[in-house]
């Protein structure tokens, strides 16, 4: 009961899920399987005649993979610990929380705690995977330790960050899309000092939970750069790390511990007419008291003829304060902006990769949030309790659906126009011409279309905020992120794609299987089926396509293979809606 009983009653019923074990099984067999496809290609295309290749192949796999796991601890903590706290503001029982003896302390450490209960279990699950990679050579156990220790500390000081924010603000999606704009600018501002090399990278390591980890995973021996970057300065800059993350975890949940009750339950003023908030009925008091008159009653509105979009548009659904997201993302909007005109302003001749590096970071972000926007479009409704209301209302599926679409893109507008104007700017600076324009606009659209509806599709299905949140930014994450991540094992351990072909395939399989069973897993068609299998294949072709400079055949495919998942998602929204929010059972 040291940290309270909301963490105790977490660790309690943790070992009674079957998820909690499914969750460790399927971590431990994706970092097997990146273990095991790399050491097909390498296997297959390179002749291991000694101990040295081991430790060669040892050493550059677990440079591989402590970033990657960095990554999705960052990610998954920061949106957990996030959302946990948003669920129980939207179903109002933090109230009940509130009402309780428990102190600030156990509560906020509590709910901490317990969000990250999953990602911490599954961190410790790495820790036999990476001594086996030891045993290959290349690596230390020191080299793991730290890794770990760096990865332990992000993480702690993500999930506490994504905690105290959602304490703050009332509503899910502006606690999840704030967190996640605040650690991408953290990490942009750090990264970007550390291109200048020298102290730069240094202050990046003992600041930046990305640079931190590269320099964990090396050995100590090739920590050196132009003769300044000295072991000693390698570790103290790890060290000055975790002292870092440990102030920023204790100044964050002290700041929480103290604010909790300030910050919650939120101040409101009901009224017969309707709910004011206390700063609209102090401002309606000062204006009835200089026209010497009571309170005004609450005008009511004319409704268009979809309620859901004019609520999403009309009403402050997602708080009011939705322009610190605006802002977040300008302000790393402007980064990129900068970073791409001194890229096309300074080099003759730019390649993809170099127009690619300031724009794919900018693209994903964007496309995260609509999706964000979209998962709590709906889950706010199920947890307010409004969703049965709906289903028993006069308003049709379609209605619902393509007002819910209709809300999210206006409430991201400037995070979907932001990145359009970027095009633009290539086009401007004859950087592109008219037709790669045309194609780069027309698949952004089916990209984030397919964001937003991805978001709704799995918030229907999922009656729990974490879950729902969870798993849509994991497709995600896993198109993009881990797709891109397979292919850089392609490139560094082998040149022949013949080779290749067959464990590549198998983990491409591996992700249909899981996209399938992810999104058909209320609703399974053979739409759902071609889609999930699809997908995977399209997204590494793509990329591939990109690279060689062949952008019809990436126009093609792109629009093809997410355009039809779109809709494979779409229809059973609008005309299967019983089944696909589960009021009915669809056998």
């Amino acid at each position: 009961m040291l940290i309270g009983p909301v963490f105790t009653r977490e660790i309690a019923a943790a070992p009674r899920k079957d998820m909690t074990y499914f969750l460790r099984s399927i971590y431990a067999g994706v970092l097997l399987l990146l273990t095991a496809t790399a050491w097909l290609v390498i296997s297959g295309t390179q002749l291991i005649a000694d101990t040295g290749d081991f430790a060669r192949f040892g050493a550059m796999l677990f440079q591989f993979l402590a970033p990657v796991q960095l990554v999705l601890s960052l990610f998954f903590a920061s949106v957990l610990a996030a959302s946990a706290v948003g669920q129980e503001k939207e179903r109002k029982t933090m109230l009940l929380l509130l009402l309780t003896r428990m102190s600030n302390s156990e509560l906020v450490l509590g709910k901490l705690l317990a969000s990250l209960l999953n990602i911490l279990v599954m961190l410790a699950v790495s820790l036999p995977v990476f001594m086996t990679i030891a045993v290959l050579g290349g690596v230390s156990y020191y080299q793991i330790v730290r890794v770990l220790l760096v990865t332990l500390f992000s993480m702690l000081a993500c999930g506490s960050l994504g905690s105290c924010i959602a304490l703050w603000r009332e509503k899910t999606f502006q606690a999840i899309a704030t967190t996640i704009l605040v650690i991408v600018l953290w990490l942009a501002v750090w990264e970007s000092l550390a291109f200048n090399g020298g102290i730069y990278s240094a202050l990046a390591t003992a600041f930046s939970p990305w640079s931190a980890v590269l320099a964990a995973s090396r050995p100590e021996d090739t920590v050196i750069e132009n003769g300044e970057w000295k072991i000693g300065n390698y570790i103290n800059s790890i060290n000055a790390f975790l002292v870092v993350c440990s102030f920023l975890v204790v100044a964050i949940n002290g700041f929480a511990v103290v604010m909790v009750r300030i910050w919650n339950p939120s101040r409101e003023l009901t009224t017969d007419n309707g709910k004011l908030t206390t700063e609209e009925s102090e401002k309606l008091s000062r204006n009835s008291k200089k026209r010497n008159r009571q309170l005004p009653t609450l005008n009511y509105q004319f409704v268009w003829s979809n309620p859901v979009i004019w609520r999403e548009i009309m009403t402050r659904a997602y708080g009011k304060r939705v322009w610190l997201i605006q802002f977040g993302f300008l302000a790393f909007f402007a980064m990129c902006a900068y970073a791409l005109y001194n890229t096309l302003n300074n080099n003759l001749a730019v390649s993809v990769a170099e127009m690619s590096a300031p724009l794919v970071p900018l693209f994903l972000l964007s496309l995260m949030l609509v999706n964000t926007q979209a998962i709590t479009s709906q889950t706010s409704e199920k947890d307010g309790g409004t969703f049965d209301l709906l289903l028993v209302s006069d308003i049709t599926p379609k209605e619902y659906v393509f007002g819910k679409l209709g809300g999210v893109f206006y409430n991201t507008k400037w995070i979907v126009l932001l990145p359009v104007l970027l095009c633009g700017y290539l086009f401007w600076e004859q950087a592109i011409n008219g037709t790669t324009l045309f194609f780069l606009l027309i698949g952004l659209t089916v990209m984030y279309v397919f964001s937003a509806m991805t978001g709704i599709y799995i918030g229907m299905q999922y009656d729990n905020t974490r879950a729902a949140t969870a798993t849509s930014l994991g497709i995600l994450f896993f198109l993009f992120v881990g797709i891109a991540a397979c292919m850089w094992i392609m490139v560094a351990f082998s040149g022949s794609f013949e080779t290749q072909l067959v464990p590549f395939s198998a983990f491409m399989v591996g992700g249909g299987v899981g996209l399938y069973i992810t999104l058909g897993a209320r609703n399974p068609s053979s739409a759902i089926a071609a889609a999930s299998f699809s997908l995977p294949l399209a997204v590494f072709y793509i990329i591939t396509s990109m690279l060689l400079g062949k952008y019809l055949l990436v126009f093609a495919v792109l629009a093809g293979a997410f355009g039809f998942t779109t809709a494979a998602m779409l229809i059973p929204a609008v005309a299967e809606f019983d089944v696909a929010t589960g009021r009915v059972n669809g056998d």
